[in-house]
């Protein structure tokens, strides 16, 4: 099985003379018609919102394009929440989620209004102390144990470092609401890239019954109940993706079971998502560069794991398309690399591809979220550009291709580079 590229050959083609290789290409048509189709799965909900995971793609550009549908921003660092607020996003329109949380980034978040998302129990005195405890906060739920669907593992709360024991939420909501805090929300991220319609209605299960018992037993009003992320993408052609309005239907009919039955008709549903939001609507472009033939069989690219790290990183899968050559045969086994000094630098690993020729387009799939947003500059590699591919067929630059002066920056304070040549 093969995956379709959002941009032809020919397309490509034209747009590489504008904007060498590599980068990174994002298709604005599928980005709307998939948060449209999020906005719709979750209407039921009056006061539902998504937040979009900035650490995803941290691009003004896209984020802009969210704002447009009514998305708020997930926060998790003192500059995300800059960006954030840069852009416009006000208020509860930005939710902070951080954690081992450093004081000046508590402080900031308070400043801009930002609904504060605690991670740990020790974190209320320290809020109190920076700046008071708000009128909205929120708390992160670790229930611990195995999270499963259906007898399936999914993945182990009790080994993550997030978020509050339930015990620990009943009292930290006790002294909230001592210290004034008025609407209350829960939050909980169980598993990650779930590729089933199952995840989202189970974790709703499992933080609706939580709510209604910390209700019960603290007084507090709660405000709404944040699902987070965790929905996934089918990296693999033979996945079948998740269908959003399957997921939001059947998370309609917990919240009617469970909160229908305690009288709590006006909890907020939010939602944080990322890798839905972008994945499969961002590729990694490159060239194939050079061809080594010893004990394997290597294709060399212009990118590398500073454009794309989770293959190295996880060993994540990422379907490659051979611009031109789409319906050839998948005939050549090869290992695609790139030039960093790390053997890990693979993009694939004993890939069946069709006969590669140097100077070929290489499209990698399902880069739109954790793709760019994860590089860094190891071996002094540089950031490649971001384009966005409009609706009607033009391309935008959304953020130009780092320079070696951009890399020497950090020493600005001092003369030492003053002779350094930026056009070599």
């Amino acid at each position: 099985m093969r995956k379709i590229p959002f941009v032809s050959n020919k397309k490509l083609r034209e747009i590489v003379k504008k904007y060498p290789t590599p980068f990174h290409i994002y298709d604005e048509k599928g980005i709307r018609e998939n948060v449209q189709a999020l906005n719709e799965a979750f209407s039921w909900n009056e006061g539902f919102k998504e937040y979009f995971a900035v650490k995803a793609n941290p691009n003004p550009f896209i984020l802009k394009i969210f704002q447009e549908y009514g998305c708020g921003c997930d926060c998790s660092s003192l500059t995300e929440l800059m960006l954030a607020h840069s852009l416009g996003f006000e208020g509860e329109d930005i939710m902070f989620s951080s954690n081992a949380t450093p004081d000046n980034e508590f402080i900031y978040a308070n400043k801009i209004g930002a609904t504060i998302n605690l991670d740990d129990f020790t974190h209320i005195e320290v809020l109190d102390k920076l700046v008071g405890i708000p009128e909205t906060i929120s708390c992160r739920f670790n229930p611990g144990g195995l999270f499963t669907i259906s007898n399936s593992i999914m993945d182990n709360p009790g080994d993550a470092k997030y978020g509050f024991t339930k015990e620990q939420l009943i009292e930290g909501f006790k002294i909230l609401k001592s210290k004034g805090a008025k609407y209350f929300g829960i939050h909980a991220f169980l598993a990650s890239n779930t590729v089933t319609n199952e995840y989202y209605p189970t974790l709703a299960k499992t933080l609706f019954e939580t709510a209604v018992e910390l209700v019960e037993k603290t007084g507090v009003e709660l405000k709404f109940v944040n699902l987070s992320g965790g929905i996934g993408i089918p990296y693999t052609p033979e996945q079948e993706p998740n269908d959003i309005r399957v997921i939001g239907d059947a998370v309609r009919v917990v919240y009617e079971e469970i909160f229908g039955a305690a009288g709590l008709y006006d909890v907020a549903i939010y939602t944080e998502l990322g890798r839905f939001m972008m994945g499969p609507y961002g590729a990694l472009v490159s060239t194939a560069i050079r061809e080594k033939h010893t004990h394997k069989e290597y294709i060399g690219l212009d990118a590398c794991a500073v454009n794309l790290m989770r293959p190295a990183m996880y060993g994540a899968y990422h379907h490659i398309t051979v611009m031109g050559k789409e319906n050839a045969p998948c005939d050549h086994k090869y290992d695609v690399t790139g030039s960093l000094c790390e053997n890990n630098d693979k993009f694939a690993i004993d890939r069946m591809l069709p006969k590669i020729d140097i100077g070929d387009l290489i499209y990698i799939h399902d880069t739109g979220a954790h793709g760019f947003a994860m590089g860094y500059n190891y071996n002094g590699k540089l950031k490649s550009a971001e384009i966005l591919l409009r609706e009607d067929g033009s391309t935008q630059l959304i953020r130009r291709a780092e320079t070696p002066k951009d890399y020497f920056a950090t020493f600005d304070f001092c003369d030492i580079l003053k002779d350094m040549d930026y056009n070599n």
